[in-house]
């Protein structure tokens, strides 16, 4: 694990601590180690270049842990564990960046400055930090946006095997997930609640907050 050190004044300015890093580092926001599938993404090699963890999201990560809250407790401490994990991977560069920019109050604003400072890409899964990074001309790695890209496609006509678990909003229909969370909405699905049935697509809707996938049962 390395750090890059603090400046007294404005971190990251001396080019020569910018240029011992290899690659494009890739910045990561508080969302983005909470949610946690960056470690598997790392691991299976799809990011190059070094992981860069800022000291005030490590500091952030901490207060969240330190809530009395006992759900952003637990949040805040996966949070830390994943950075953990992901230092303890030898083939993984984990940087811990100690410049704090205290002259800059908000924790996505320091990201962005960072990720400027660096010439690197942040990566998060947090939607309005998306949005602005874009504006201010930056590159985004969006954990959500490569997720629905990996989704499996389903067609109208095809198959699957879906359990049932609750009934829908309109009548007769039942709720099924797919194992990435993709939700299938089963016509005349209301009777097979708690069961294991075959379907057959009809269609897909695709939409701003994710993919829906309508089917009936199949008949013998």
């Amino acid at each position: 694990m390395k750090e890059i050190p603090a400046s007294n004044k404005k971190p990251v300015k001396d080019k020569s601590k910018v240029q011992k890093l290899k690659g494009i580092p890739k910045i990561l926001d508080t969302s983005v180690i909470i949610d946690g599938r960056i470690r598997e993404i790392c691991q299976s090699s799809f990011l190059e270049g070094p992981l860069v963890v800022p000291v005030f999201v490590l500091e952030e990560l901490q207060h969240i842990a330190d809530s009395e809250d006992s759900l952003k407790r637990n949040r805040g401490r996966r949070g830390l564990d994943v950075i953990k994990e992901i230092q303890e991977d030898k083939n993984l560069e984990v940087i811990i960046f100690q410049g704090k920019y205290e002259e800059i109050p908000e924790v996505d604003s320091k990201l962005l400055q960072l990720t400027k400072d660096l010439k690197g890409k942040i990566v998060t899964n947090d939607y309005n930090l998306n949005k602005v990074a874009t504006v201010q001309g930056l590159e985004v790695l969006n954990i959500n946006q490569l997720a629905n890209a990996v989704k499996p496609v389903y067609l109208p006509g095809e198959e699957m095997q879906i359990l049932i678990v609750k009934l829908g909003k309109e009548n007769g229909q039942g709720l099924g997930y797919l194992d990435d969370g993709t939700m299938i909405v089963v016509e005349s699905g209301k009777d097979y609640v708690g069961e294991t049935i075959n379907v057959v697509v009809t269609s897909v809707l695709q939409t701003s907050a994710g993919k829906m996938i309508f089917a009936r049962p199949k008949t013998n």
